[in-house]
Formats: structure tokens, C-alpha cells, sequence
């Protein structure tokens, strides 16, 4: 079974063009394609006011061949007993969606649905990590404005 998942992982990777530098690979969840070129910027400027550091990037290619980018950034301040839930930090989805995750995309596959999460640390992708809070949202992207999309 591993080895089938492995092998249809590795042709829907075949499909996907690697960014001059970067290294395609299937595993995990899914099919994933690690090495989205994109520089994280030294502060990223959120509505929330919230320190807010990068964690990874990455597409993943699902089951019915659509590829997701997803961004995965990390908000000590959503941390349970803190002062912050996800209506505080709503608004600071579609900002990071539009001022960051849009122009690190440009010149790269343009997926189907983009999905950011903030985590009050750092987690592995795959791994459950039941202290951590973590809050998620999907987008489609169009043009220069990403549209919230309902999971």
C-alpha cells in the first residue's frame, strides 16, 4: 500500500515544473512539493499588530489533481490562556494572503486554493499536536486579491 501511495505521489509530481534551484518530492500527506522560492520578509506588518514569523511553504498535490500552496506561520500570542482568539487575529489571514503569500507565488505554479495557518509554535506538518492552538483559512487566488473560500 505504501509503496502504491508512493509511486502515484510520484507522478503527480512529475507534473509539476521545479523552480530553478529547487527539489520536487512526494511524501507525507498526500503528494508534496517542497521549495516554494519565497523570502520571508524580516517583519511581516498584520492587522493584529502580532509578531508573526514564517515557518515553511509548500504545494501538495490532492487526490483530485488540484494543487494547494499552503503557508504555514507561527503566532506565539494565540498560545491557550492568552488574551487572543481567532476573531482577533481574523483579518491577519487575508493580509499575509494578499501582501505576502500572493508575490512570493508570482512566476510559480499558480495553485488552486491557498491555505495559511498560524500556530502558536512551530509544529510538523502531519503531526498531531494537541497543545498547540493552531488556526487555519483557505483562499482562491485571483489575480492580485485572494478570495476567503468556507472549508
Amino acid at each position: 500500500m505504501t509503496r502504491r501511495i508512493r509511486d502515484t505521489c510520484a507522478r503527480a509530481v512529475a507534473g509539476i515544473a521545479a523552480p530553478s534551484g529547487r527539489t520536487l518530492f512526494a511524501g507525507g500527506w498526500g503528494c508534496i512539493v517542497i521549495g516554494l522560492s519565497f523570502t520571508p520578509a524580516a517583519a511581516f506588518e498584520v492587522p493584529s499588530g502580532q509578531e508573526i514569523t514564517f515557518q515553511e511553504s509548500f504545494y501538495e498535490r490532492q487526490d483530485d489533481g488540484s494543487l494547494w500552496a499552503r503557508f504555514r506561520f507561527v503566532m506565539p500570542a494565540i498560545a491557550r490562556g492568552g488574551e487572543l482568539s481567532y476573531a482577533d487575529v481574523a483579518e491577519d489571514f487575508l493580509k499575509l494572503c494578499e501582501a505576502y503569500v500572493l508575490p512570493a507565488l508570482e512566476g510559480q505554479d499558480t495553485p488552486e486554493r491557498i491555505l495559511i495557518s498560524l500556530a502558536d509554535r512551530a509544529t510538523e506538518f502531519g503531526t498531531a499536536t494537541p497543545e498547540a492552538t493552531q488556526f487555519f483559512e483557505e483562499f482562491r487566488p485571483e489575480g492580485t486579491s485572494c478570495m476567503w473560500e468556507d472549508f
